[in-house]
């Protein structure tokens, strides 16, 4: 069988992809063209990232974005800015606890436009 292949059908999902693609064209800025097209792979082969991984790779201050959904395995003791597609309670609450913040990633896009200094964690 020959099927198409037709990327998201949550309509949530699609609207973030498309705003994404639009911030990209619109601010020159590569960095949400890229996160638009991880966000159109099939959602079992997205990234899932728990809060330890940030933990280790991230230093205290860091905006990083995950393409994917974020969990609250591990431990998080930095103050980190943090936008995904999905976060679990758990992860939110361990940001939250370490002095951060979770946002969506349309108010990441809109407090960065040019998608500087924001680190893709996968």
């Amino acid at each position: 069988m020959n099927m198409k292949r037709t990327g998201p059908t949550n309509p949530v999902t699609r609207k973030v992809i498309r705003e994404l693609e639009k911030a990209s064209v619109k601010h020159d800025a590569r960095i949400w063209k890229r996160i638009a097209e991880d966000l159109q792979r099939p959602r079992r082969i997205r990234r899932v990232v728990n809060v330890g991984k940030l933990e280790k790779y991230c230093k205290d201050g860091d905006v990083v974005i995950v393409p994917g959904k974020l969990l609250g395995g591990g431990r998080l003791t930095k103050k980190l800015t943090v936008a995904s597609l999905e976060a679990s309670e758990s992860a939110k609450k361990k940001i939250e606890a370490s002095g951060g913040k979770w946002v969506s990633i349309t108010e990441l896009m809109s407090k960065h436009p040019k998608g500087s200094n924001v680190k893709i964690m996968g």
